[in-house]
């Protein structure tokens, strides 16, 4: 999510932990109901496992804003277009309330886009309203197999 809305600086920010029988913030449904955190992101984000698509990668990188696990962030975000600060202005913290995938489209074997709505509401950015964030995103799998962020446009 590269115009993710001014949020807040890793040094400043305490990483958010939740209990794996948890819903996952991204939303994903698994046999027909919410999908758990244990299940779900929390396998990429904090169990080292490697994302197999960029569908989920994007997923997974949605959660980790979510609980400020930027670390994860970085760590999944290409190396060429990674901003030294992932965050900005670290006075105004972002809640994060949703996230839609609109289209996932997979180009070729080492490059995708998807295309998501999230929802947030920053104390700074519209006085406390919900506002919303469109993007196309890019991701491409590395040598090592790993796919990585690595931009995206703004729809909306």
């Amino acid at each position: 999510m590269n115009g993710a809305p001014h949020t807040p600086r890793a040094q400043h920010t305490a990483r958010l932990h939740l209990p794996p029988e948890a819903p996952c913030p991204c939303g994903a449904v698994q046999q027909g109901r919410p999908a758990r955190y244990g299940r779900c992101c929390a396998r990429f984000i904090e169990g080292g496992e490697a994302a197999p698509s960029a569908l989920e990668l994007m997923r997974s990188r949605y959660t980790a804003y979510t609980l400020h696990a930027f670390d994860y962030l970085r760590q999944t975000w290409d190396p060429s277009t990674c901003p030294p600060d992932l965050g900005c202005d670290a006075g105004t913290p972002t809640h994060w309330l949703g996230l839609t995938v609109k289209q996932h489209v997979i180009d070729d074997d080492a490059h995708s886009r998807v295309e998501f709505i999230a929802r947030y509401r920053s104390a700074g950015a519209g006085g406390g309203r919900a506002q919303r964030l469109h993007e196309l995103s890019r991701f491409c799998r590395g040598d090592d197999g790993r796919w990585r962020y690595v931009d995206g446009d703004m729809l909306d």
